[in-house]
């Protein structure tokens, strides 16, 4: 099953603009639940500094995964973004 690993990292500016605005995060999350219940989300996870992120994306091409990502509030605050296509074996 192909999966879609991309790995988010915040410039430090973005996190203070972040903070300090919080509807932003409300937002973030509305994204992340809406791709959830449309299955294209399997996991998302935060690291403990909330700088870094993990989402793996399934039922969805790289490039559709790029527009998504491109539609998040944070997108603007994101210093790096990479993305991985994985084939998940269990």
């Amino acid at each position: 099953m192909n999966r879609i690993l991309v790995l988010i990292t915040l410039s430090d500016n973005g996190i203070e603009t972040i903070k300090s605005t919080p509807e932003l995060p409300k937002k973030e999350m509305e994204f992340v639940n809406q791709w959830k219940q449309e299955n294209i989300l399997e996991s998302f996870v935060i690291s403990v500094t909330k700088k870094d992120a993990v989402l793996i994306f399934q039922n969805v091409e790289e490039n559709r995964t790029e527009e998504l990502i491109e539609t998040l509030p944070y997108f603007p605050y994101m210093a790096k973004i990479e993305y991985h296509n994985l084939n998940k074996h269990f």
